[in-house]
């Protein structure tokens, strides 16, 4: 590693090179957090042109020291979500960048490393995002990787032609060996920006955190961390599909396209192939049980998928949903919840109004957003934290309960979206309903305390109390990364949950508190329909 020090005409900026596999790198100090940042650092070949659709490969070596001091493209992906906000202005599918930032970039520090996947339903989300930053993190003594993959349909299409071309038989999944072509980058070229690669955490919100699911399940990532954080999201949110199926469904995009053929949909520019998307949904492109990334059976119905055996902190959020998700625009009275209950669950439907109650509106309005969020979100991670139980090994339960605070006065006109989203509701259609004022933690609030983003969000006005929960999710962050428990000196106690006969966990507020597990039967009734 080499310091030095580059001269403007108004402030001197520490810089550091460090030799990686494929080149050396310069990365800057960032001012705002007092770590060195190492931005756009490729990982991977560029996916483009007969590698569109291919797993990734290594990265192109180069000459010379190469610049970090700019993140590197986005994904392909359209504006769905309107609380992501970028630092990149550029997209394209050359995307396959990662972002260090350490506090010792030399191989003789040997820090503990976070690698953190973002969220954003598979279709959208990037590195770059603001809310993601590591400096402060980073800042504890830690190493913090983010790093970008393949959405939508260039991540996760499977096709007829492109399993015949596979090694292994099977296409698709290819965001995810994106993911873990950068857990390989982290083991072979950690230690020479500062971190062990024996001690690598990976984490994540929403996709990210159904993302290091996944991780856990498959055999070839098994070996590359040591512990798990997931937040809002686990694997049977998004199960991986059969092989067949899966490509039935890539061929059919492509007829309904007029690309029949896989030369066709390689022929395609880009943009036109973004385009096409448009008006699909998460699901119609995800995770298959390929044999290779993912085991080839679905998950047994009792024991669930086959784990890695590491410490887990798992949880979500307390309002992951809003009730218009079952509602719509209709009133949350008893007999518009009841007959929406019974469209979505037939003969049913009386066990899940007796599980979630709706005799009166105020009785409707928080039955109808527990189910809203336990069908979004929280099963999936119930039933991660539940198998890791089932299995014996560590793990950390919690619920985030702190409401983000009101928005600043230059949001007038704003409005909460149904997932932790931004709408302008001067814009927003007639038809829809105003959201309801946000009873809870929405999806995605948690993001900016746990990383300690809060002032890269002008959105909220932000208080004392935001800092001080901030402040503790870092510290338990940076314990559980550092050791596999959150414990600490200074910190309110959190019981392991896969300790004793009943099952406790940490609600994340002003005032942290230990409970005991609620609502298994919700969960285990939905559990049901999972499995038939």
């Amino acid at each position: 590693m080499t310091v030095a020090s580059s001269q403007t005409p108004t402030v001197a900026v520490a810089t550091a090179t460090v030799a990686t596999a494929s080149g050396r790198v310069a990365g800057a100090m960032d001012a705002r957090s007092g770590v060195y940042a190492f931005k756009g650092v490729p990982f991977a070949a560029p996916p483009v042109g007969e590698s569109r659709w291919q797993p990734p490969q290594p990265p192109r070596p180069w000459s010379g020291v190469r610049p970090a001091g700019r993140f590197g493209p986005r994904p392909m992906q359209l504006p769905v979500f309107g609380d992501m906000n970028f630092r990149c202005d550029e997209m394209s599918e050359d995307c396959l960048t990662l972002n260090v930032w350490t506090p010792d970039p030399s191989p003789a520090a040997r820090l503990p490393v976070l690698v953190y996947f973002y969220g954003g339903g598979f279709i959208a989300g990037n590195g770059c995002e603001p809310r993601y930053d590591g400096g402060r993190l980073a800042g504890r003594g830690l190493v913090v990787v983010t790093a970008n993959y393949r959405l939508n349909v260039f991540g996760f299409l499977a096709h007829p032609e492109l399993s015949a071309e596979s090694s292994h038989g099977h296409s698709g999944n290819y965001g995810f060996l994106d993911q873990h072509a950068a857990l390989v980058w982290v083991r072979d070229n950690i230690a020479a920006l500062g971190g062990d690669p024996d001690r690598v955490t990976i984490a994540g919100e929403s996709a990210g955190s159904i993302s290091a699911n996944a991780h856990m399940v498959s055999p070839l990532s098994a070996r590359l961390f040591v512990a798990v954080i997931g937040s809002s999201g686990g694997l049977r949110a998004q199960p991986p599909a059969a092989p067949e199926a899966a490509e039935q469904n890539g061929l059919a995009f492509g007829q309904r396209i007029g690309a029949p053929s896989l030369a066709a949909l390689r022929a395609l520019p880009a943009d036109d192939l973004l385009r096409a998307t448009s008006g699909l949904g998460a699901h119609d492109f995800r995770g298959v049980r390929d044999g290779h990334f993912f085991p080839a059976a679905p998950p047994a119905a009792e024991t669930g998928w086959p784990a890695a055996r590491v410490p887990l902190m798992v949880g979500w959020n307390s309002a992951e949903m809003d009730y218009r998700m079952l509602l719509g625009n209709r009133q949350p009275t008893p007999r518009n919840y009841a007959a929406a209950v019974r469209g979505l669950y037939g003969e049913a439907a009386g066990d899940v109004l007796r599980l979630y109650p709706g005799a009166t509106a105020a009785q409707v309005r928080q039955s109808a957003t527990d189910l809203a969020s336990d069908r979004f979100i929280v099963y999936s991670a119930w039933k991660w934290a539940d198998d890791q139980r089932a299995a014996g090994a560590p793990l950390y339960r919690y619920l985030y309960a702190h409401p983000r605070p009101s928005m600043t006065p230059e949001m007038a006109g704003a409005l909460s979206g149904l997932a932790g989203g931004i709408i302008d509701a001067a814009q927003a259609h007639a038809a829809i309903a105003l959201p309801p004022p946000a009873e809870g933690a929405v999806h995605s609030a948690d993001i900016e305390y746990a990383l300690g983003n809060l002032d890269t969000n002008h959105v909220y006005a932000w208080t004392a109390e935001d800092a001080q929960v901030s402040a503790l999710m870092q510290s338990y962050y940076a314990n559980f990364i550092t050791t596999g428990d959150p414990n600490g000196p200074g910190l309110p106690a959190w019981p392991r949950s896969d300790g004793g006969p009943e099952m406790q966990y940490l609600v994340w507020d002003v005032a942290p508190r230990v409970e005991a597990e609620r609502h298994r039967e919700r969960y285990e009734l939905l559990d049901r329909f999972y499995r038939s």
